[in-house]
């Protein structure tokens, strides 16, 4: 029996749907459900939770055993705490009422520490007297999402917690989603459409396509897989995760170290030594089989191609790796009549060229 995993399978049919997984994922850090609105991302969640039930599934969290043919752990037994895209807060409780509510769930005992870890964390201690009209869009979600782990669950889920917000406020709260990343220690289901959350949040990504899991494995790997639906989007990327070396505030640049080498990025909001990921697209990418000189171009990273992929009539997708044992991933989409003047080929040495506005924390 495996204790540190999260299993689930699950065969669900509907008129126009059909769902059916057979999932192995880690008992820890960010997963994330990602794909296309209709995927089954959702579905799959409300499976997990209990808020949909079939016959034809199971269901085991650290060990437990939530779901097992028709013996089902209903959702309100299910030591889990849920996020909905709308912060769903009660409008006449304040802050604090709204997490006291949550509380009732669990006993009293050591959920208070729970509470004040989960306020402190997301930054909510000078909201907790206001009513939800008080607050800003990504501070109800704050709230909302300390009350989910007040009850100290063993699993959290989060259905798209920042679909409802505008760009302003997703800036606002991804840094907290981040430092809940960082710090706790239960494992996180997060259903997401958006590349840039799960660049910047995901351990391990699930793509889901038509109710299926497409393909499981580190966020990295996953984005820069050249046989997934993702690698023909005009935003298809790269994924790589760095330490801060040094800013420049005169430019306005960060420097980062990356595996084998270093970037220069715009600006990040971060510390010395912290570690960051950047998401690099692959249309921002040029490649050159000589080092260039004297070039605007801050980035220039010597590069082997490891796969080919023509996506259109006149575009290739070229799958690199860059850094020390080419262990780090880089895409770029040139033309096809530069892929054939360049006489391109796998296994070929390059210079990938990377513009620094191409690079976001």
């Amino acid at each position: 029996m495996k204790t540190d995993r999260i299993e689930a399978r699950f065969h669900l049919d509907y008129p126009e749907f059909s769902l059916d997984v057979d999932l192995d994922l880690p008992g820890r850090g960010v997963t994330a459900l990602f794909g296309h609105s209709g995927s089954g991302k959702t579905t799959l969640l409300r499976l997990i939770a209990g808020l949909v039930q079939v016959r034809e599934g199971s269901l085991r969290v650290h060990g437990e055993v939530w779901q097992e043919g028709q013996h089902i752990l209903p959702t309100h037994k299910r030591p889990l705490g849920y996020v909905f895209q709308e912060s769903s807060l009660f409008p006449h409780l304040t802050a604090r009422g709204n997490l006291a509510y949550g509380m009732k769930r669990v006993g009293n005992a050591m959920n208070r520490q729970a509470l004040d870890q989960a306020v402190e964390l997301l930054g909510i201690g000078h909201l907790l007297d206001r009513r939800p009209h008080q607050l800003s869009g990504g501070e109800r979600q704050r709230v909302a999402i300390a009350r989910a782990l007040a009850v100290q669950p063993r699993l959290l889920l989060m259905d798209e917690p920042l679909a409802a917000l505008d760009l302003k406020r997703k800036q606002e709260i991804l840094p907290y989603l981040e430092r809940l990343h960082d710090q706790l220690e239960i494992p996180v289901l997060y259903v997401s459409h958006s590349p840039d959350e799960v660049a910047r949040l995901a351990d391990t990504v699930v793509l889901m396509e038509q109710g299926r899991a497409r393909a499981i494995g580190p966020a990295a790997e996953v984005f820069s897989r050249l046989d997934l639906a993702i690698a023909l989007d005009q935003d298809a990327s790269a994924i790589i995760e760095g330490a801060i070396l040094s800013h420049d505030d005169a430019y306005a640049l960060t420097r980062l170290e990356i595996p084998g080498g270093h970037l220069t990025v715009a600006r990040l909001d971060h510390d010395i030594h912290d570690l960051v990921r950047v998401r690099i697209h692959a249309r921002d990418v040029s490649l050159a089989l000589d080092e260039p000189g004297a070039s605007s171009i801050l980035n220039i990273l010597p590069a082997r191609i490891l796969e080919m992929r023509e996506i259109e009539q006149a575009q290739v997708l070229v799958k690199l790796c860059t850094g020390a044992g080419g262990k780090t991933p880089l895409l770029a989409r040139i033309t096809r009549h530069s892929r054939d003047r360049l006489q391109l080929q796998e296994g070929q040495s390059v210079f990938a060229q990377v513009k620094a506005v191409a690079l976001m924390d």
